[in-house]
Order: C-alpha cells, then structure tokens, then sequence
C-alpha cells in the first residue's frame, strides 16, 4: 500500500482535507433548491463508500509496504470491524445533524459552530490517546478555535432574516452534531495499526477502515436518515418514492459530495501516520474556516447582517486562521 512518509507531504495531505471537508457543503447547497437534503443524503453516503473503495483497489493495494487492502481485511479482529462500523455509525448521525443545520442556518453558521466544536473535542480526545506533539502550543491553537465558535454564534444570532426560534434551532443541532462528531474519529484510529508499514495482526490499513466505516455509514443511513424523513426538523415528511424523482444531475451532485467528503476522511487517515491523529484531524477540521468563507463570500449568507456584524464575522477568520497554525506548529516545537 501507498505509505507517507514525510511529514511536509502529511500536512499538504491535511491542507486537501481541509478543503474538502470544507467545500463538500456546497453540492447540498447547489441541490437544496430543488431537492430536500433527506434525498440529497442517499446518494452522499454512496459517493462516501465508493471513493474509499477506489482508494483501497488502488493506493491500498499497491506498493511494497504495509498490507493488501484484501488479506488485510481477511485477517481483521471482530473488535478491529466493530471500531470502524460504530465509526461510521457515529458519523453518519453527526452529519445528517450538520446537514439539517446547513439547510436551516447556513454553511457560515453551521461549520464554525458543529465542525468547530467537533475539532475541539476531536483534538482533545485524540491527543489524549495518541500524543502527538506539544500539547500547550497544540491547545492554545484549540483555544482560539473555541473563541472563534462562539463569535460565529454570536453574528448568527445577530442576523436580522433569522427568527429568535430559528436562531435557536439552527445552533442546537449544529452544536448536537458536532458533539457527535468530535468523537468519531477516535474509533475509527483505534481500528488501525498505529505502525502502517508493519501492520499489527488484527488491526487495520487506513485504507481498510475508511472502507469499513464507509460500510457502517451507508448502513446506518436507513435507520438515521429515515428518522429524520419521518420527522423532519423543518417541513413536511419526506417519502422514499421522492428519491426516484429526482433527474440524474441531483444524483450526480450528491454522490460528488459524498466523494469529496471522502477524499478528506481517507487523507486525514493516511497522513496521520506522520502527523499524528490529533494534528490529523485537528487540521483537517480547519475546514470550518474554508466552509464559512464559502458561507460568507459566495453564498452571501450574511449579506443582510446588521452593524457589527462583519467585524465579529472578521474576528472568527483571524481567531481560526492563528489556532489553524498553532496546531501545525505544535508538531515542530
């Protein structure tokens, strides 16, 4: 399998993370106006599983270190499978939360507040069980990320377009799904052998568990996402026979996003090998800041923002850009 080796390569690996993680938003936003993101979410969790089988036929079963993709699956422990899966699982609810925020708050609201929470537990809980660089400059970068979260919260509520409920409620979920999803990651590391070219017996190739937790993701989906059909957060109920109305752009658009998700998740994975699982993901979670540009610039989300407003929004860029480099150099020093 394809191993990183350098830690520079590692970061560039993570800077892609980041981007992905951050941009992949913008397919719901471009199917939202015809589509309700319940059916957009079918086809997200397929583009999910289908990248981390590329990459596994591929980067995972090629080369001369590490494992193959296939006998390293074959030789897995139960417990090693049962990681990954409740990985997936566990994501796979924090996301259907991230996504009912997006469509009910924003891509500017709901990433700085739910990824940003989640990077801030990731970091932690990662660190903990992997430590990896040094922990006051690596938390200090946290800090400033948790800052930045609730300025962004703040500007939302100070946006006058969005209710006091609706404020309320796009916060909540996107603070429920990033509680969740701070603690996802951690499984799916404790799947996989912490040495990637002599792979432990029993452990996984990063290649294999993201494809086990692509599994447990798009299995997970019909129980998750049928719940939230039936009970929707805003808006009637969803039916399965609407997903096969739906034309083959809509389709295409969200089995893009769960691709470009993926290319983040299994990135983050790999790199970790040299940067470590808290710097990994702490990192790669940078993408609130890529989503909130989106949110912000393109999408225009705060374009009806009363004074004040666009001094605060400045202040979470900058608090997020300083504890972005924190937790790179932490790594260093």
């Amino acid at each position: 399998m394809v191993v990183i080796g350098s830690y520079p390569i590692a970061i560039l690996m993570c800077f892609i993370t980041m981007l992905c993680w951050g941009s992949w938003a913008n397919t719901q936003k471009l199917a939202s106006k015809d589509w309700k993101f319940q059916l957009f979410y079918w086809d997200y969790t397929i583009g999910v599983l289908i990248l981390s089988l590329i990459l596994a036929f591929t980067m995972g079963s090629t080369g001369t270190k590490g494992a193959n993709f296939l006998s390293n699956v074959l030789q897995a422990a139960p417990k090693t499978i049962m990681l990954a899966l409740l990985g997936g699982i566990i994501f796979n609810l924090s996301n259907i939360l991230l996504v009912a925020a997006i469509d009910i708050a924003g891509l500017a609201v709901a990433f700085p507040i739910g990824v940003g929470l989640a990077l801030v537990i990731g970091v932690v809980q990662n660190y903990i069980a992997s430590p990896v660089g040094n922990a006051a400059v690596l938390f200090t970068g946290v800090a400033g990320v948790a800052v930045a979260i609730i300025v962004d919260g703040l500007a939302y509520k100070k946006l006058s377009g969005a209710g006091q409920k609706t404020a309320v409620k796009g916060i909540v979920i996107s603070v429920l799904a990033g509680a969740l999803m701070g603690v996802f990651y951690r499984f799916v590391a404790a799947s996989m052998s912490t040495d990637f070219v002599n792979i432990e017996a029993g452990k996984f190739t990063p290649y294999s568990a993201v494809v086990i937790f692509s599994i447990g993701v798009l299995l997970s989906n019909f129980l998750w996402n049928s719940i939230v059909m039936a009970k929707p957060f805003t808006g009637s109920p969803v039916k399965y026979s609407d997903y096969f109305k739906g034309s083959f752009k809509l389709h295409l658009i969200g089995i893009l996003g769960g691709i470009i998700w993926n290319i983040g998740m299994s990135f983050s994975i790999i790199a970790s090998g040299q940067a470590g699982f808290a710097i990994s993901y702490g990192l790669g979670q940078g993408a609130t800041m890529v989503a909130a540009f989106w949110g912000v610039f393109i999408w225009k989300e705060f374009k009806n923002a009363p004074k004040g407003v666009n001094p605060m929004l400045a202040l979470m860029f900058l608090l997020y850009i300083i504890g972005l480099v924190l937790i790179i150099v932490a790594r260093l020093v």
